[in-house]
C-alpha cells in the first residue's frame, strides 16, 4: 500500500491513518452533503473497502448505493454511488462521495 508521499500531486487521506483516498485531479464537485456535512464528489478512490449496495432515498432521488470504508483503519468514509435510477442522476454512477470531515487534503 503506498503513503500520501508515493504521489506527486494534491491528495486526500484519512483523517485516522492518512491511508491516501483519492486524487485531487478526481475531484468533481465539492457541493454534496452526506451524514456529517459536506461532502466531494470523485471519479475514482483509492484504498478503500466497498460494502454492500442497498437501495437509499437521498436528497436527489433514489440510488443504489455502497458505503465505503478506509481499507487501513475501517473508518466509514462515504458511499459509492452504483446505479442512479433518474437519468438526469446518471453522471454520479461509479462516482464516490466523501464526507470532509473524514479527510485530509495533503501536498
Amino acid at each position: 500500500m503506498a503513503d500520501a508521499a508515493t504521489y506527486n500531486h494534491p491528495l486526500f487521506s484519512c483523517r485516522i491513518c492518512q491511508n491516501p483516498i483519492a486524487l485531487r485531479d478526481d475531484l468533481l464537485s465539492k457541493r454534496f452533503v452526506a451524514k456529517s456535512g459536506g461532502a466531494y464528489l470523485f471519479r475514482h478512490a483509492m484504498n478503500v473497502v466497498v460494502g454492500k449496495k442497498e437501495d437509499r432515498k437521498l436528497m436527489t432521488g433514489t440510488f443504489s448505493v455502497a458505503d465505503i470504508f478506509c481499507s487501513k483503519c475501517g473508518q466509514e468514509l462515504g458511499w459509492k454511488y452504483v446505479k442512479a435510477y433518474d437519468p438526469a442522476q446518471k453522471y454520479k454512477e461509479g462516482g464516490f462521495i466523501i464526507e470532509i470531515a473524514k479527510i485530509l487534503k495533503e501536498y
